[in-house]
């Protein structure tokens, strides 16, 4: 029977969560939902100098308006020291783990040495216990490190799902703190733990995380477990070349919501930076986790491209439902303090096509709901003496159709005929002195939407 997948996200909650960072829970998410099994949320808080309560609330957020739901947490490291300290004194009685007394200064020291002599900087084992070996005296008044023992000779090897067979000499590996004086677990040691008490089964996570992958390993195999399977994702990097960082531009993912971008959006684009299928650019998030699998992730790091993610943002704006997006925009207006009303959805409808945001789309249905001020320039250009006649029979004429499209369409084409204009001459003036823009939708589909005395009253200003 084969063992139902079990993925994780582990943040570290020490700042903003940016795109990079939300791609690494994008992965293990889709894989958990498109294979049945399930996703957890790990919240690695063992900084205990830059881990924040808003961070958390923040990773949460973000995780939320994107729809990565989780089955299980968050758990959080902080909360399972007990379980660490358990798991680590079963290591010290199995003889995996042994007490160092060497100082920070000794530490460098030695490295200092062994970089002068063109060696890679590593401790060397002083205190590592072996058979006939004479171990130097307990200095008084000192709190050891607990060091694992790494194995010495052979290699680490696993066939990682992005980046294909890795291999690392255990001779490369020095015997790492997995406890610090004070007893407090060190990561590498916690996210074994971790994972073996979740049964996780797939580690999919960035690729700053490989030189970590081989020290996991060998604790899993010293706790006489077996490691999950491992795929490392190839870095994100920003518009500049760079990789993505707070410190390199990057916004936290809860921006883009404010700016108008649709959570599935956002969902298509990311998983398109390291994953594809064929050629494929625009996809629903069903269409996503159907197709979804771990062969298919890149092995080249992906550029972040806010121009083509607002591409793929209007493309999903346009496949959007009407009633999906109204009360989107109407949270917009509502943060310019516009109230909104039934009309909204129509008027979403109307505009959605020539729009890239829903903040592009709260900008057009803004001016059925507020004041609106053509700039000097469009009034001149389109509001002309010679129009104000037509202006002035089309005000004749909306003052008593009927108030739906049809109606409004044989009005404007009686005062055509009636002046000899054809549709521009009028319409643009039109759209200019209702709607503050000499470019809409069709004029009749954009009266209709309007209040008739609203329009004419904007007409009788010209």
């Amino acid at each position: 029977m084969t063992q139902k997948t079990r993925t994780r996200f582990a943040p570290s909650p020490t700042g903003f969560i940016h795109q990079g960072n939300i791609r690494s829970a994008l992965y293990p998410w889709a894989f958990a939902r498109s294979t049945g099994g399930d996703f957890i949320l790990r919240i690695e808080d063992t900084d205990l100098e830059r881990s924040t309560q808003a961070a958390v609330d923040v990773i949460i957020e973000s995780m939320n308006w994107l729809g990565l739901d989780y089955d299980e947490g968050p758990f959080y490291q902080m909360l399972r020291m007990d379980r660490y300290k358990a798991v680590l004194a079963d290591m010290v009685a199995a003889g995996h783990v042994y007490p160092c007394y060497m100082s920070m200064a000794e530490l460098d020291a030695l490295r200092e040495a062994q970089t002068a002599a063109k060696e890679k900087p590593r401790y060397d084992g002083s205190w590592r216990p072996a058979p006939g070996k004479t171990l130097p005296p307990v200095p008084e008044g000192v709190q050891p490190v607990l060091r694992f023992k790494n194995p010495q000779g052979g290699s680490v090897v696993w066939d990682d799902k992005v980046k294909g067979r890795i291999e690392i000499s255990n001779d490369e590996l020095d015997d790492l703190v997995i406890a610090r004086p004070d007893g407090t677990p060190t990561y590498n040691f916690c996210v074994v733990v971790d994972d073996l008490d979740m049964a996780i089964t797939h580690v999919i996570r960035g690729d700053d995380h490989v030189n970590n992958t081989p020290r996991q390993i060998n604790i899993f195999k010293a706790l006489g477990k077996e490691p999950p399977v491992y795929a490392h994702l190839p870095t994100v990097l920003n518009e500049q070349g760079e990789k993505m960082s707070k410190r390199h531009g990057a916004k936290p993912v809860t921006q883009y919501r404010e700016e108008g971008y649709l959570p599935d959006a956002m969902v298509n684009y990311l998983a398109r930076l390291g994953w594809s299928h064929g050629d494929d650019e625009i996809f629903s998030r069903a269409q996503f986790l159907e197709w979804f699998n771990l062969d298919h992730l890149g092995k080249s790091a992906a550029q972040f491209d806010e121009a083509k993610l607002r591409w793929v943002n209007a493309q999903h704006i346009k496949m959007s439902a009407d009633e999906v997006l109204a009360p989107l925009v109407q949270a917009q207006l509502a943060r310019r303090g516009i109230d909104t009303d039934a009309r909204l959805t129509s008027i979403c409808a109307l505009f959605k096509d020539r729009c890239d945001t829903t903040v592009a789309l709260a900008d057009w249905a803004a001016v059925f709901y507020a004041d609106v001020q053509a700039s000097e320039a469009d009034l001149a250009q389109h509001v002309t003496d010679a129009v104000k006649p037509a202006l002035t029979l089309l005000t004749d004429k909306l003052a008593t159709c009927t108030w739906d499209k049809a109606g409004i369409a044989a009005a404007i084409k009686e005062v055509l005929t009636a002046c000899g204009l054809k549709m521009p001459q009028l319409a643009m003036p039109v759209r200019v002195l209702v709607a503050g823009n000499a470019h809409t939708p069709s004029l009749d589909a954009l009266l209709s939407l309007f209040d008739r005395e609203k329009v004419i009253a904007r007409l009788k200003a010209a």
